[in-house]
């Protein structure tokens, strides 16, 4: 089915409107006046809209869940915006799925409301001090947890975890505001809730347990100990590919005959697969295809290290070719060459199979995912915060290769393609904007790296030693400097030839 409208004006979303929308688009045929919440969100943007917030829907379709619904929340100044936005069509949003043949939309309503952003994060204190609440979730970023980027340990020293540890009733981050909660919570007798990370991060529950934690011994002992005690932190590993939203998704969302200020466009794959491990009961995410197991990481490892780790592949050879968008990018025979040899090569020998698939074929998976020319994903977008993505994406197939004494070759390259990048320009000569929390730091780094290359890898913050394993750092430095003196087209060309 290809749901298009365009004869009659584009109905505004609400409540009051769902009977007026076009006869293809589905929408939600439980009655929303009767949910009640059971879960705050903090960092409600297109990902959580187009895959938990989906499920979540999915199951309030059948008839259950109906208590379990979503309170989104923000701790950004930004995320007023995008509340009253979504407070002006009663939080509902439209999911428009490309697939390559045909598309589709949908209404969501899981998500009943938005507290209001405040700098105290009072009202959301508040939300989550309810005790009808029982799961706080969060998508805030890899980089958003507070972790030393060396040593994955936590950072007590960051101005924010200083401030909230040294004010912990009027915090400025979501965890202080999660402490705060669950300090008025123990206080009334009402329990734990369960804390629910879905970021891109290998062990995600046991970082966001580090992190609340450790930030709650700064201030009180003693509710850190009941916080590590009582609440569960549930591994997760969440995937589906959900570009931004720009001018080309809000004209497609009015061409559907839907006036929605906030649509999400979505591919048609989703996976969630959950360590079932929640102190507060859950909903039954299962009956509508999430997995729940007592062993995430191997999903963890394939996904991270294949999907994102495959991004950052395809987004900064791209971003040096002023290639746009991701599907562009795989357009590219060398690129996509370079991310298939890559993955293959270099970081499959470390992966193992999981439930219904076997790490070749969720490469090919992989391939035809990125492949997909519906799916607007920008280079620019895929390639923020290098910072957090190279280590958090990179850096383990890197070091089990060396462990293991197998090729790390094309894993260097794509390291130097990431100081390449950071240097700021474009083959083209265009200049390439600023795209990562430290890029000042970065780009003096890689422009200093063009004539020493070794200066890239010396970073030990993101590379920690693996400057000092001289096949790797041979490696890095030849492709370096010849990305800088060839280009990179003839310097992938290389690597695959090799």
């Amino acid at each position: 089915m290809n749901a298009t409208h365009t004869q009659t004006p584009p109905v505004k979303l609400g409540n009051a409107t769902l009977d007026q929308l076009p006869a293809e688009v589905a929408r939600p045929t439980y009655d929303r006046s009767q949910l009640t919440p059971g879960i705050v969100h903090i960092g409600l943007g297109n990902f959580h809209r187009g895959h938990q917030a989906w499920y979540l829907h999915s199951l309030m379709q059948q008839g259950l869940a109906h208590d379990w619904a979503i309170v989104g929340a923000g701790v950004r100044a930004g995320d007023a915006a995008q509340r009253e936005k979504l407070r002006a069509q009663d939080y509902l949003t439209t999911l428009i799925a490309l697939d390559p043949d045909h598309t589709t939309a949908e209404v969501v309503g899981s998500m009943i409301d938005f507290v209001p952003v405040e700098p105290d994060n009072a009202a959301l204190i508040a939300q989550m001090a309810d005790p009808a609440i029982r799961i706080v979730s969060l998508t805030v970023t890899e980089g958003g947890y507070y972790t030393d980027p060396a040593t994955k340990g936590f950072d007590a020293d960051h101005p924010d975890m200083r401030h909230d540890a040294e004010n912990p009733d009027a915090p400025v981050t979501a965890f202080g505001a999660m402490i705060a909660a669950l300090k008025q919570r123990r206080a009334a007798g009402q329990g734990p809730f369960t804390c629910m990370c879905c970021d891109n991060i290998q062990g995600n529950g046991a970082i966001l347990r580090q992190t609340v934690v450790s930030l709650a011994r700064l201030s009180d002992p003693d509710l850190a100990d009941w916080i590590d005690g009582q609440c569960s932190f549930p591994n997760s590993m969440v995937d589906c590919i959900v570009p931004a939203t720009g001018p080309n998704e809000l004209a497609l969302v009015q061409q559907m005959g839907i006036d929605d200020a906030s649509p999400v466009t979505h591919e048609t794959f989703r996976q969630w697969v959950i360590e079932d491990d929640f102190c507060a009961g859950r909903p039954d995410w299962d009956k509508v295809g999430a997995t729940f197991t007592d062993d995430v990481h191997d999903f963890e490892a394939m996904k991270i290290r294949v999907l994102n780790g495959g991004h950052q592949i395809v987004a900064n050879a791209g971003e040096i070719l002023s290639i746009q968008t991701i599907a562009d990018c795989m357009a590219n025979d060398d690129i996509r060459a370079l991310f298939e040899t890559v993955a293959r090569r270099e970081i499959l020998p470390y992966l193992k199979p999981v439930p219904g698939m076997e790490p070749a074929a969720y490469v090919d998976l992989i391939s035809r995912r990125f492949s997909n020319p519906r799916i607007v994903d920008t280079t620019r977008r895929v390639a923020f915060d290098g910072a957090s993505r190279h280590p958090g994406f990179l850096i383990s197939s890197i070091k089990d290769g060396l462990a293991g004494g197998t090729d790390v070759t094309g894993l260097a390259l794509v390291e130097a393609l990431w100081a390449r990048m950071c240097a700021g320009t474009r083959e083209d000569g265009s200049t390439i904007a600023p795209n990562d929390p430290f890029w000042d730091d970065l780009q003096k780094t890689a422009l200093a790296a063009k004539d020493d290359p070794a200066a890239w890898i010396a970073q030990r913050q993101y590379y920690c030693t693996l400057a000092n394993d001289a096949g790797f750092a041979a490696a890095f430095c030849k492709w370096l400097t010849m990305l800088w003196t060839e280009g990179t087209t003839a310097t992938i060309r290389a690597y695959l030839a090799a």
